[in-house]
């Protein structure tokens, strides 16, 4: 075994830990405590197994080591029902974690499935520990079941029954995936951030569904309805107005880095995740957490170029990722 060994396999292990953990943070964090216990264990490696496995062993014990220690993580649906803007408190309950948002990766194995989705991840969140470590390496890795058992210390009757019981869980809380972004699909989310540029409530609104859900964790209250996320963009949410968006892709879904106006500069607020079903905006998933900025590879303060035809802001990037000009990064 070699560091380059290990290298090779740490983009694979944050994406196999974000979904055991729900959290980009800790995801990191899980997959460098793993690589140092591998590193320092290497001598008890005895090839009984392949190094795949004995490290994704260790991985899954550091998962389920942060797993016993903390309460599950959520996104605010699963919290309560829709607030109303008049009844919309901006609350941060102090004890709650928070799903998070996660770069997609190239280097992560399965990135490319609907198994990095939002909604699937938050999904994940409501199994028990172990099934969940079953689960994402039975259906998600496509691991043997007998390699599962041997990694977790159970009989392959054991990993199966604990299969089947993740597999219904899960059915109660995710629905179907939606197919990769079409076309006219991108062009919604293009003029999504048009309108949102310009401020245009009236058009905003028109482009969302009528059933459409806003969510701001770490504020725990969430609204449903196309009208009510209109009156509060028009309201509470009235400070968005002229912010600057940079197009970013998460968890296989189109969404903004958002930044708010300060004075004669823009401050990172969101990064913002949209649900896209049809022809119609589903979802505004906004996270407020602003460590995600640098967890994105992208600055805190924004200052102002251009802004493109589609809504962006741009100065030379003609399409794809565009990144703002850092002018500053807090810590």
């Amino acid at each position: 075994m070699s560091a380059e060994d290990l290298a090779e396999l740490r983009p694979e292990l944050v994406g196999y830990c974000y979904r055991m953990l729900g959290s980009a943070f800790e995801a990191d964090d899980a997959a460098q405590e793993t690589m140092i216990r591998a590193w320092r264990r290497a001598e008890s490696f005895e090839g009984r197994s392949s190094f795949r496995t004995w490290v994704y062993r260790i991985a899954t014990n550091v998962c389920l080591d942060l797993l016993r220690e903390r309460g599950r993580r959520a996104v605010p649906m699963d919290l309560g029902p829709a607030s109303t803007v008049a009844a919309f408190s901006p609350a941060e309950p102090p004890e709650q974690l928070w799903l998070t948002p996660l770069p997609t990766d190239p280097g992560d194995v399965v990135a490319d499935r609907d198994t990095i989705r939002l909604a699937f991840v938050a999904a994940l969140q409501h199994l028990p520990a172990r099934q969940r470590a079953v689960l994402i390496l039975r259906d998600v890795l496509a691991w043997p079941a007998a390699e599962v058992a041997d990694l977790i210390d159970a009989t392959t009757g054991a990993v199966n029954a604990m299969l089947l019981r993740a597999r219904a869980t899960l059915a109660a809380h995710d629905g179907a995936a939606p197919p990769p972004l079409s076309d006219d699909e991108q062009d919604l989310v293009a003029r999504y951030a048009d309108a949102f540029k310009r401020y245009d409530v009236d058009t905003l609104v028109k482009l969302l569904h009528e059933d459409a859900v806003q969510s701001m964790p770490p504020i725990a209250a969430w609204i449903r309805g196309a009208g009510e996320i209109g009156r509060f963009l028009l309201g509470p949410g009235e400070h968005c107005r002229d912010s600057r968006l940079i197009p970013i892709t998460a968890n296989r879904m189109p969404g903004h880095a958002h930044y708010r106006r300060d004075g004669d500069r823009w401050t990172a607020w969101s990064i913002q995740l949209i649900d896209v079903r049809g022809d119609r905006i589903a979802g505004l998933h906004n996270f407020l957490d602003t460590r995600l900025f640098e967890v994105f590879g992208l600055p805190t303060v924004y200052s102002g170029p251009a802004r493109s035809s589609e809504g962006y802001d741009d100065e030379s990037e003609p399409s794809g990722n565009r990144v703002p000009r850092a002018v500053e990064h807090r810590p």
